[in-house]
């Protein structure tokens, strides 16, 4: 029987691309060994802040390869990798699926099929997603981000049925932050076999008053212990503590919106020593410079915080 992901905190891991575009595995190698060193449970490679669209299969393998190399030489063989693998048609979803199993993931995040927006009904999108999980060769989160599927926004409903009639379907990510559809499915289904995280760190508080199995959110890219200690702060039921803590992610989640992708990275390398704010055109190049400073403000008060923070035991 499929497993689920572990309890914890999943950074969707942005990709480093050199002058050329071509890939920087250097960076985006030391970027890995920084959130493991920061205590997450895993990491999602390919995911929307990876730039999954602007990846061939090849580089999509080597990646992933890559980056589990690197985590077991330096000691995380037990960090999980939940690698995206989603694409408009359940022939080439299975083909990244098993790429990915090939390199070394643990899990396929995939997003319901986007193109023909107007064809994609409730019935088409659980019959994709349930042809996918039954001939995957890795267990699948589903992944519900309306902002990237052209709007499409997969109600819990269906989540719960695919869910129950497959056990290949083992968690999802909810993008959309709608709480109560996190809470909906996270009560629906045995949390020994179903993980449903939130995937935004605005609401990690609320998605684990809600049932999140931890949280998977863009924000980890450059504060990893800060959110891992907001789940140690749920977890002792400190939630004074908790609520301030995440009172300044949701600051800098929302200040994080406003400078895109390329914008991570740029913040990243400005504070962190690595990579650049470059992504793969039409994202072009970002640096700190250009961003404003009420989109830099929050997230470098964050930031402050986390180059002093120690974790609690």
């Amino acid at each position: 029987m499929a497993t689920k992901p572990n309890f914890g905190v999943y950074t969707p891991l942005v990709t480093f691309f050199e002058e050329d575009e071509s890939l920087d595995l250097k960076s985006t190698l030391a970027h890995a060994k920084r959130m493991a060193e920061g205590g997450v449970t895993g990491l999602v490679l390919q995911g929307s802040n990876g730039e999954a669209p602007h990846l061939d299969h090849s580089e999509r393998q080597s990646l992933v390869r890559a980056v589990r190399d690197h985590l077991d030489n330096l000691g995380y063989t037990e960090l999980q990798l939940i690698v995206g693998c989603g694409a408009p048609s359940v022939r080439e979803t299975l083909f990244y699926i098993s790429e990915a199993k090939y390199s070394g993931a643990n899990f396929a995040l995939v997003l319901p099929p986007a193109y023909w927006v107007a064809a994609m009904t409730a019935p088409v999108i659980e019959g994709f997603f349930h042809d996918v999980a039954s001939q995957s060769e890795l267990p699948i989160l589903i992944y519900n981000f309306p902002g990237v599927t052209g709007g499409i926004d997969i109600s819990s409903d269906s989540i719960i049925r695919l869910a129950k009639s497959n056990p290949n379907i083992v968690g999802c990510k909810l993008t959309c932050g709608n709480v109560g559809k996190l809470q909906r499915v996270s009560s629906a289904l045995p949390e020994t076999s179903f993980a449903t995280f939130g995937g935004k760190s605005d609401f990690f508080l609320p998605a684990l008053v809600a049932g999140s199995n931890g949280i998977i959110a863009a924000l980890a890219n450059i504060v990893p212990k800060l959110h891992l200690q907001v789940l140690r702060y749920y977890e002792k039921g400190d939630l004074q503590a908790a609520q301030e803590l995440q009172s300044k992610l949701s600051h800098a989640d929302w200040a994080l919106t406003k400078v895109g992708i390329a914008g991570v990275k740029a913040i990243v390398s400005q504070h962190f020593g690595y990579g650049t704010g470059r992504g793969r055109k039409p994202l072009g190049n970002t640096t700190i410079t250009s961003l404003g400073e009420e989109s830099v403000a929050p997230i470098s008060a964050v930031v402050d915080l986390e180059k002093i923070f120690k974790l609690d035991v």
